[in-house]
């Protein structure tokens, strides 16, 4: 049974700086793409950040590109999303997902074959 439980979210202020992670089991790690998206009230599941299997890798969205920063530790089965000049636009639940390819990393929810449960972020104005 895949399972991916992020961790790290909370409540900032804008301008500073959370790191998550999601760890990983019950898949094999190495050979899968890792991706961060966050969902708003209201609001479709936006794509964040994605890291292909190696970690050679990465893409952003254009909204936080520069600020936040995706990485991937395959020994520990872990991915990161560090997160820097938080700004309260950026406020959202923020979920990993895995995929099963080593072709890249997808920018779209439904490329992804297993989600985690969330972890929220608020950043206070």
């Amino acid at each position: 049974q895949v399972q991916l439980v992020e961790s790290g979210g909370g409540l900032v202020q804008a301008a500073g700086s959370l790191r998550l992670s999601c760890a990983a089991s019950g898949l094999i790690f190495s050979n899968s793409a890792m991706g961060w998206f966050r969902q708003a009230p209201g609001k479709e599941r936006e794509f964040v950040a994605g890291i292909n299997w190696s970690g050679s890798r990465t893409g952003y969205a254009d909204s936080v590109k520069g600020r936040f920063s995706i990485s991937k530790d395959n020994r520990k089965s872990t991915v990161y999303l560090q997160m820097n000049s938080l700004k309260p636009e950026d406020t959202a639940v923020y979920y990993c997902a895995a995929e099963r390819t080593t072709l890249g990393y997808g920018t779209s929810p439904d490329e992804y074959d297993y989600w985690g449960q969330g972890t929220q972020v608020t950043v206070s104005s």
